[in-house]
């Protein structure tokens, strides 16, 4: 089980007592309300009751999402396709809540007509926002004069898919793409692999040491500025658990190793389905 699954058990469970204590709340509340004045009291009280019940059922599952995680950075709300159900975004999480924020779910949905994933569609969205005003300048990239496609592609040094990948550069430049490398070590921050990076994006001659690295040489220890650390958190936000993972700009996750025919057959469709995207 991951990390991400656990936490969000948590926030299952959290969410239950939450709704416990307010359930229980309200049922006082109503007991109250019973003992009160005449009949025509309890009616007015009953339509006040009832019109605050029937706000926006967005602000209320908002309000008790944050109630429950109060350190996350975003929670937005919105629509899903099914009645009842809303769509919440926590940080860069998507999982489903109920309207009346009883229930919080989390899983894939997908549109049985046009066999849509919906769930990734929304996380590409996330992605895509994440990736504006990316600064190509702070990564290693290998691009054919004029590229027809652009990938970000997060990779690690010793990882033996992300080498196949990079020996094949060249194949891929041909088939108009450009690569643009950005650092994940899988290890984590501060390990060998890590220091690696740095290594590779401190060279004199970055495409070089990089490639070298990647036929298993031992890259010469260098420090400097770097943007290794921060392309590694960017990669944890996007939701990268393994590498290669490939990346394109309207945030779609290509996860894993592809031929280069087949990853410019798939980009090809990606453009095509922008094209015709309303």
């Amino acid at each position: 089980m991951t990390f991400h699954f656990w936490r969000t058990c948590a926030l299952v469970v959290a969410a239950a007592a939450f709704v416990s204590v307010a359930n229980a709340g309200d049922a006082k509340d109503a007991s109250d309300k019973a003992d009160q004045g005449n009949s025509t009291n309890q009616a007015d009280q009953g339509n006040s009751a009832n019109q605050a019940d029937q706000g926006d059922p967005a602000n209320k599952v908002e309000e008790k999402l944050r109630s429950i995680a109060p350190t996350a950075s975003t929670i937005a709300i919105s629509d899903s396709p099914i009645p009842g159900l809303l769509q919440a975004q926590i940080n860069n999480e998507i999982v489903y809540v109920s309207a009346d924020g009883a229930y919080l779910l989390q899983g894939t949905m997908y549109d049985l007509d046009t066999r849509t994933n919906l769930t990734e569609q929304a996380r590409s969205v996330v992605r895509k926002d994440l990736l504006t005003n990316i600064d190509t300048s702070q990564m290693i990239s290998f691009a054919p004069e004029h590229p027809k496609y652009e990938v970000f592609v997060f990779t690690d040094i010793d990882c033996a898919y992300c080498r196949k990948l990079h020996s094949q550069i060249k194949d891929y430049m041909n088939e108009g793409i450009a690569v643009r490398y950005m650092a994940f070590p899988r290890a984590g921050i501060g390990s060998h692999s890590y220091d690696k990076w740095v290594s590779v994006w401190c060279a004199d001659d970055q495409q070089t040491a990089l490639t070298q690295a990647k036929l298993g040489n031992e890259p010469e220890p260098l420090q400097c500025d770097n943007p290794v650390a921060d392309q590694y958190e960017l990669g944890r936000k996007l939701g990268v658990s393994g590498t290669p993972a490939l990346v394109t700009r309207d945030g779609t996750m290509i996860p894993g190793y592809m031929p280069p025919e087949a990853l410019a057959q798939r980009l090809e469709s990606i453009k095509a389905n922008l094209a015709q995207a309303p």
